[in-house]
């Protein structure tokens, strides 16, 4: 790394400036992907395919964005975080752009996923940004204004897909992306702070094998859920050999693609399994809850739409609030206490009678996506810190991963609930309460382990554990 010292944070106008081009750049990604998925079905009108094709539009993002989150946040650790962030808003703004004028569904998945691209080059880096906008002892609160800004842009989702669609056809969700864009992209060219880079030559061959290894197993595996053939099978056993050569050729390189020795520490790995769990349970009910809603609750689909909303709004005023407490309270226990209290809305949920009116349902959502929104910024926290100066870049792909990982996860086990239950969306409520209390569990055995404290052991500068 350069030798040049590098300032514990920002502070004031230029604290502030910062963490607001972060913040546009975040909520351009994830304000998309909600909105992509309210304007499905049109999409599958318009172009004449079936719905369960127009998935693809979604699943053509998201695949892109976690078998690339690893590599491009190790690219960032050598051009520069602020630089990766900014490509990521120029790629993410062209992307939209060649969606509005997609005219198939292969012009669109594949333009979706430049965008997926787009979306992994800006989150690679969102929190490594984070961590040097604020002090080491004010990190918990740029964590929780971060995930502010992802409840607020999944709660808007819904909300800005429907006005858009209400006044125009669905090119127009992605148009509406260029002057957002454009406007984070010119914030980010002089608000951003600049971090240090690694001299290190990139690792082309762990790179490819890295996003091989992701694709393959992720599409084999999803595959295998929706009735299963042998060329998923072969893909999930090319997966397998591509993950199998990949830990064998990185072994014992120095800032690993896939940063393994990030996850020999022990607070980094509970944290990142944590996270991961917690993110299972979290799609579990996203997924699953507005089946639940129309098929059982018997609520059309207009209504559906504001009743999940509560979920985002719980988790972004958490996650506000808890800033503070972040730094201050040990992860071992409000992550705990904030994925117990979403089991506590998962399992209210689960055990509603089916005359439940609509205000009881809404604030049952609400407080499980609180307790969501009290365990992110704690948990994040833990694996920032735990990581040395220097590893922050694969440090904050690792909270990506174990957030679009658990999703990604928790979208394949909730299709295969769906293809083998009957009464699968009530199902998925019960798996979801006890996929979160298990991630309670697991978070609060960190009390039996040493660096219980709110910083849960941070690495010290330059030497892992």
């Amino acid at each position: 790394m350069k030798a040049e010292p590098v300032r514990d944070g920002l502070y004031g106008a230029e604290r502030v400036r910062a963490m607001l081009a972060v913040a546009l750049a975040v909520l351009l990604s994830v304000l998309d992907y909600a909105v992509a998925n309210v304007a499905l079905p049109s999409i599958a009108h318009d172009l004449g395919i079936a719905s369960s094709q127009s998935i693809w539009v979604i699943n053509a993002y998201q695949l892109a964005s976690l078998s690339m989150l690893l590599p491009l946040a190790s690219i960032g650790a050598r051009i520069g975080f602020a630089t990766m962030c900014r490509f990521g808003i120029a790629l993410f703004v062209l992307a939209s752009i060649f969606c509005a004028l997609s005219h198939s569904l292969l012009q669109l998945a594949l333009a979706r996923a430049l965008q997926g691209a787009g979306g992994g080059c800006i989150m690679s880096v969102a929190i490594a940004l984070i961590r040097f906008i604020y002090p080491r002892n004010a990190l918990g609160r740029g964590l929780s204004l971060n995930g502010l800004i992802i409840g607020t842009g999944v709660a808007l989702g819904p909300t800005v897909g429907s006005l858009v669609l209400s006044v125009a056809s669905w090119p127009w969700i992605f148009w509406i992306n260029v002057p957002l864009g454009l406007a984070a992209l010119l914030l980010a060219r002089f608000a951003l702070p600049t971090t240090p880079r690694s001299e290190r030559a990139l690792d082309l061959p762990a790179i490819l094998l890295t996003i091989a290894a992701f694709t393959l197993t992720v599409i084999g595996i999803d595959d295998a859920v929706h009735g299963g053939s042998a060329s998923g099978a072969a893909l999930v056993l090319c997966g397998i050999a591509c993950w199998a050569g990949l830990l064998r050729y990185q072994k014992g390189r120095a800032d690993p693609v896939v940063p393994v020795d990030l996850l020999a520490v022990p607070s980094f790995l509970v944290a990142f399994i944590v996270g991961l769990v917690g993110f299972i349970a979290s799609n579990f009910f996203i997924i699953a809850m507005p089946f639940t809603l129309e098929t059982v609750f018997h609520r059309p689909a207009t209504v559906t739409g504001f009743l999940i909303t509560p979920w985002a709004v719980g988790v972004a005023v958490m996650s506000f609030l808890v800033g503070r407490w972040a730094d201050r309270v040990p992860a071992s226990l409000l992550s705990s206490f904030g994925l117990a209290v979403t089991g506590c809305g998962f399992a209210l949920l689960w055990q509603m009678p089916q005359d439940a009116g609509n205000v009881s349902i809404a604030w049952r959502v609400a407080l499980a996506g609180a307790g969501f929104g009290i365990f992110q910024p704690p948990n994040n926290r833990v694996m920032m810190l735990s990581a040395p100066t220097g590893r922050e870049g694969s440090a904050s792909g690792l909270v990506s991963v174990a957030r679009l990982g658990g999703q990604t996860l928790g979208a394949l086990l909730v299709a295969s609930v769906f293809r083998f239950s009957t009464h699968a969306s009530v199902l998925c409520l019960f798996c979801a309460m006890c996929v979160a209390w298990l991630g309670a569990t697991l978070s609060v055995a960190r009390l039996l382990g040493p660096g219980s404290g709110p910083g849960s052991g941070p690495v010290q500068p330059g030497r892992m554990r």
